[in-house]
């Protein structure tokens, strides 16, 4: 199987904890700024490239979605209301952004269709063959072992089910990449610091964009771990690639 050592890039350099230790602080950190920041920052692309996932889940009319990395729930939200299954549950190892999530599901009075809970992608509780679909928005860069974490994923599917992965890649073209990459290393860790005070935070989003094994070398990790088809879709010039995962 292709290995990924993920590990390799965290948050916090000074911090004894690992990878996954760290990505729970993070998120506990920013979890107050992270839905202004995220859409701020992203001029709200990042809510086009949500419904193009979507629309790829519409034919196969899941009834049960499992969306990991739930964060403040908006992929979880999103589903629920543009694909009407019976229920979704979402997971994430961050407490204080699942609060923040469940507090906007209450809002909206979806809190009968959409579950929240504490949960690691990479032993997940759920019994094999649970979920019709599985959604993750921007989660599987920040997995302490890939393999595992999708090899978990395919575990909890519906033999015919799929997972709609997205996650930031690599531009490849100029002048995007050269744009890309300022932008990254440098505007977006200083917004973020003014805003959430967690400089750290958005400077290892460049760095694990960077490090990240985005395109044909995911695909290939993907199936290593047990599904059987990927089909990669680029997104706004390579900004971000999104990965329709099949299982057999």
């Amino acid at each position: 199987m292709p290995q990924f050592k993920s590990e390799m890039t965290i948050p916090y350099k000074n911090s004894e904890k690992g990878k996954k230790g760290q990505i729970i602080d993070m998120f506990n950190n920013i979890a107050g700024k992270y839905d202004f920041l995220n859409h701020a920052l992203s001029l709200n692309i990042d809510k086009i490239w949500r419904n193009k996932a979507i629309k790829a889940l519409k034919l196969l009319n899941p009834k049960t979605i499992l969306d990991i990395a739930t964060g403040t729930g908006d992929f979880a939200i999103l589903s629920a209301k543009k694909l009407q299954p019976e229920h979704v549950t979402g997971i994430d190892i961050s407490e204080k952004m699942l609060e923040c999530g469940i507090e906007k599901i209450q809002k909206l009075n979806l809190q009968s269709t959409i579950t929240l809970e504490v949960g690691d992608s990479e032993a997940m509780k759920f019994d094999d063959n649970s979920f019709d679909a599985i959604t993750v928005g921007f989660g599987v860069r920040n997995f302490e072992n890939l393999e595992q974490g999708l090899s978990e994923m395919v575990r909890v599917l519906k033999p015919n089910g799929i997972a709609a992965i997205l996650e930031f890649s690599m531009p490849e073209h100029f002048p995007i990449k050269q744009l890309y990459t300022f932008y990254f290393k440098h505007i977006l860790p200083f917004i973020g610091k003014i805003f959430s005070k967690d400089y750290d935070a958005y400077y290892y989003l460049f760095n694990s964009v960077q490090e990240f094994p985005y395109g044909q070398k995911f695909a290939e990790i993907a199936k290593s771990a047990g599904f059987q088809d990927v089909t990669i879709q680029k997104l706004t010039f390579g900004i971000a690639s999104l990965y329709i995962c099949k299982k057999s």
